[in-house]
């Protein structure tokens, strides 16, 4: 049987996959670039039945309510600081809204017992053979593993190395987004404030647990851009792409150029034929992700259970599982991923009249309630109880790794 399972990527579905791996027996390891786990980050949501049950099923749930934000609100604004519109914290909150740093730490928490971690390090050269994939590292010893998992995110590298060059599977919807950290200045409470112009959205949030920090949330529309993974560069697009600006922009601006650590990146989403190849298949927004709005995290949670409990009911044959896998997930993630098309034409309109007719109709009370309630038909999928199938106590502590 199948057991040593190499996973890249240890940022929500890595350790999800991890997780579920482990407690099945397998051997699972995560490599990720980056030297520690990524702090930080937007917060990010659960909603519906699907969603929950996965996490109560691994014994996250309580946890994450324990640190959840509450949801958060959203006030945009005029260049006086003047409210336009008011959204209130369960139309992007979900059933349970976390920072996805905190996610983050409980997921890699609860995988670590039976799980290898290697931070810095990444693949460069993957090769299969009859019986399993020969690794090449960046900076590790080669080594070989039965399966791997790309769990690295919509610019994945295992679907870069295995399946073809990023441009085939990856769609740019028009907008990029940046976030990055700050004092909070403004003294903003729970949820965010905002500011447009048209193609331009710049805002200023806080968690209410930590309130002498805020976070800034740029998006901007823009044609493709060609840039290095050079923060500078990075920090230079955003500066002129707001340049001029009233409100809080120029302050934020200043803001960015002290900050330490900056997330940029487009607003895409990941269209994948086929979600495996082989022995290498691929979970999470490396398979079927959207940047922002596409549900992208807790489909990523609920791909990763799918995934591990499809590989251990197949007893060795990995294609079986694979196929089964994509076949149970596939509908549901692509419905998923539709919202996150909108994100940036909800956030920063192209048009001077776009930004009013948005605020106009969503300042009508029963707009915005028959949009809260659209928003909480959450598509669902049945989920086999694999513990059940396989014969084993849901509550049962996980297995410890092998070596």
């Amino acid at each position: 049987m199948t057991k040593n399972v190499l996973i890249s990527g240890a940022g929500i579905a890595g350790p999800a996959l991890a997780y579920w791996l482990g407690r099945h027996g397998f051997r699972p390891t995560v490599v990720e670039p980056a030297p520690a786990l990524r702090g930080g980050g937007q917060a990010v949501d659960f909603r519906g039945e699907t969603h929950l049950t996965v996490l109560e099923r691994m014994g996250v749930l309580d946890k994450l309510r324990r640190i959840q934000t509450g949801g958060s609100p959203m006030r945009f604004v005029d260049e006086q600081g003047r409210q336009l519109l008011h959204l209130p914290a369960e139309f992007a909150g979900g059933d349970v809204e976390v920072l996805r740093g905190d996610l983050s730490q409980v997921l890699y928490g609860q995988s670590l017992p039976h799980t290898e971690y290697v931070f810095g390090d990444s693949i460069v050269g993957l090769t299969e053979t009859a019986e399993g994939v020969q690794v090449t590292f960046r900076h590790g010893a080669p080594r070989e593993f039965d399966l791997v998992i790309g769990a690295d995110g919509l610019h994945s590298n295992v679907r870069r190395i295995a399946f073809g060059p990023e441009e085939s599977f990856v769609r740019h919807l028009g907008y990029y987004a940046a976030t990055w950290q700050l004092p909070n200045y403004l003294g903003v409470g729970r949820g965010s404030v905002g500011y447009n112009t048209p193609g331009r959205f710049a805002a200023v949030g806080s968690d209410h647990r930590d309130t002498p920090k805020a976070g800034a949330f740029f998006v901007f529309a823009s044609p493709q851009l060609t840039y290095r993974s050079d923060p500078e560069r990075q920090k230079a697009l955003i500066a002129d792409a707001f340049s001029g600006l009233g409100w809080e922009v120029p302050r934020l601006l200043d803001s960015l150029r002290q900050a330490p650590e900056l997330y940029f990146d487009s607003i895409s989403r990941a269209d994948v034929d086929t979600w495996s190849r082989g022995r290498i298949a691929l979970v999470g927004d490396a398979a079927c992700g959207a940047t922002i709005g596409g549900m992208g995290t807790g489909t990523g949670v609920v791909a990763a259970y799918v995934l591990a409990g499809e590989l251990a009911l197949a007893d060795g044959d990995h294609r079986a599982a694979f196929t089964r896998y994509e076949n149970r997930v596939r509908d549901y993630a692509q419905g998923c991923q539709k919202g996150g098309d909108r994100t940036g034409k909800f956030l920063a309109p192209a048009t001077a009249t776009g930004l009013r007719v948005r605020n106009a109709l969503l300042s009508r009370r029963p707009l915005l309630n028959w949009m809260l309630r659209q928003g909480e038909k959450v598509s669902t999928l049945a989920l086999p109880d694999y513990q059940a199938e396989l014969g084993v106590s849901s509550r049962a502590a996980p297995p410890k790794s092998g070596g």
